[in-house]
C-alpha cells in the first residue's frame, strides 16, 4: 500500500476536494431529506379521530380540483371527497374544456349531493392555462377562506383527509399547508421510477419546509387561505407559462412563518402513475419547465445538491481511474478514500429514503435501484432543461 509520504499535492487536493464533497451531501441528506421521518417519529404516529378538532371553530373548507377528461377518475374518486369527515366543507369542481363525459358526471353526483358545486372553462376559451383561469374562477366562487386542492385523478387515504390538512392552521399564524401525493405501487419500471422520483422530491420540499425554506407545493395535496391567494394576486406572475399553479405559486408566497407541513398519513392522497415512459417524461418536463421562474435564493439552494452531487460521482470515477491498484499490494490511499467515501454515502443515502419511506407507507427501493435513479434522474432533468419544450395547456 502506497504510505501518505508518497503522496503529493495533486493528491492531497483531489482527496480534500471528494472529503469536501462528500460532507455537503451529508449534511444536506442528514438535515433536508431526513426531516420528514425525524418530524414523523416525534408525532407518535397517532391516528387522527374523529373527537379529535385541530382548530376550535372548525371552519368551512372548500375542495377545489379541475378535470379534463377525467370522467372515469370522477366515477372513482369523487366520493370519497363527499364523505370527508369535517362539519362544514363544499367540493368545486371545474370542467376544463373536457370532450368526454366529465360534465355528466359532475352533474349526476351533483342532483345527489348539494355540497357539490362545478363551474367550468370552456374549449376554445384562448388563454395560455386554462387550468389556472379554471382555479381562479373556483376560488372565486369559494364560500370558505381555506381551500384544499386536489386533482382529478386523486384519492385521499380516509375521510380524515381535509381534517388532517386542517391541522396544518390550528395555530392561526399559518397560510399555507403542504401535503404528500403519492403513487400506487404497482408492478412496472414505469412505476417504480416514479414512485422513487415522487419520494426523492417529496423529501426535499417537504424537508426544506420544515427547516424554515419553503419553497414549493404540489397541487395533488395543497391548502391555502382564499385571502392569501387573491391578497397575493393569484396567479398574476405566472401567466406567463403554463404549468406552476402549485409549485410556482407557493414559490412566490410561503415564508417559514406562514407555511405548515402535514405528514401524518391520514393527510395523504394517491394516484397512479403515468402508464409509459412517454407520458411520464410529458410530465415531468411539464414541471421542470417553471423551475427557471423559482425565486433567486431557491434556485441557488435547488443548485447546490445536485452540483455537488454530480462533482462527487466525476471525482470518484477520476480517482479510482487515477489510482486504480495493480495488485493488492499496490493499493493507494487516494483508492480507497474515493471508494470509502462513496459506499458511505451510498449505504447513507439508501438507509435515509428507505426510513422515511416506511415510515410514510411506501414501498423501499432495493439499493442498486437506488444508485441507479441518482444518477440517472439528475441527467433527465438536466437534459429537460435544456432541450426545446413543447408544452400544452395543462
Amino acid at each position: 500500500m502506497v504510505s501518505f509520504e508518497q503522496l503529493n499535492n495533486i493528491d492531497y487536493v483531489l482527496m480534500g476536494g471528494l472529503a469536501l464533497l462528500f460532507l455537503v451531501q451529508v449534511y444536506w441528506y442528514g438535515r433536508y431529506m431526513a426531516a420528514p421521518a425525524r418530524r414523523l417519529r416525534k408525532s407518535k404516529k397517532s391516528p387522527i379521530t374523529n373527537d379529535q378538532s385541530p382548530i376550535d371553530a372548525a371552519p368551512g373548507v372548500s375542495v377545489i380540483l379541475c378535470a379534463h377528461n377525467e370522467s372515469d377518475n370522477l366515477r372513482h374518486y369523487l366520493q370519497a371527497l363527499l364523505t370527508q369527515d369535517w362539519p362544514t366543507y363544499e367540493v368545486i369542481v371545474v370542467d376544463d374544456g373536457s370532450q368526454d363525459s366529465t360534465r355528466e358526471v359532475i352533474e349526476s353526483y351533483a342532483v345527489c349531493d348539494p355540497r357539490l358545486r362545478f363551474t367550468f372553462v370552456p374549449a376554445e376559451t384562448r388563454v395560455r392555462s386554462t387550468k389556472k383561469l379554471g382555479l381562479t374562477l373556483a376560488a372565486k366562487a369559494a364560500q370558505y377562506d381555506y381551500l384544499l386542492l386536489t386533482d382529478a385523478d386523486c384519492v385521499p387515504e380516509s375521510n380524515q383527509w381535509i381534517r388532517s390538512m386542517m391541522a396544518g392552521f390550528e395555530d392561526g399564524t399559518k397560510e399555507i399547508v403542504l401535503g404528500y401525493g403519492a403513487y400506487f405501487a404497482e408492478k412496472g419500471v414505469i412505476n417504480r421510477l416514479v414512485r422513487y422520483d415522487t419520494l426523492f422530491n417529496g423529501l426535499h420540499y417537504l424537508g426544506a419546509a420544515l427547516c424554515g425554506h419553503p419553497y414549493m407545493g404540489v397541487g395533488r395535496n395543497l391548502a391555502y387561505k382564499k385571502s392569501l391567494f387573491f391578497e397575493s394576486g393569484g396567479f398574476t406572475r405566472q401567466m406567463t407559462c403554463r404549468a406552476g399553479d402549485d409549485d410556482l405559486f407557493v414559490n412566490h408566497v410561503a415564508t417559514r412563518r406562514n407555511t405548515a407541513v402535514v405528514l401524518n398519513t391520514e393527510s395523504y392522497t394517491w394516484s397512479r402513475s403515468k402508464q409509459t415512459l412517454e407520458e411520464w417524461w410529458q410530465q415531468k418536463r411539464r414541471h421542470l419547465s417553471v423551475s427557471p421562474q423559482y425565486r433567486w435564493a431557491t434556485k441557488f439552494r435547488l443548485a447546490i445538491e445536485p452540483l455537488t452531487r454530480g462533482l462527487f460521482y466525476a471525482l470518484v470515477i477520476l480517482m479510482a481511474v487515477r489510482y486504480c491498484p495493480t495488485t493488492l499490494t499496490t493499493v493507494a490511499i487516494p483508492f480507497l478514500v474515493a471508494v470509502g467515501l462513496f459506499l458511505v454515502r451510498w449505504i447513507m443515502q439508501t438507509a435515509i429514503l428507505n426510513v422515511s419511506a416506511r415510515r410514510m407507507g411506501q414501498k423501499r427501493f432495493a439499493m442498486t435501484a437506488v444508485l441507479w435513479y441518482d444518477i440517472v434522474l439528475p441527467l433527465v432533468n438536466l437534459w429537460m432543461l435544456v432541450i426545446p419544450k413543447k408544452q400544452t395547456k395543462w
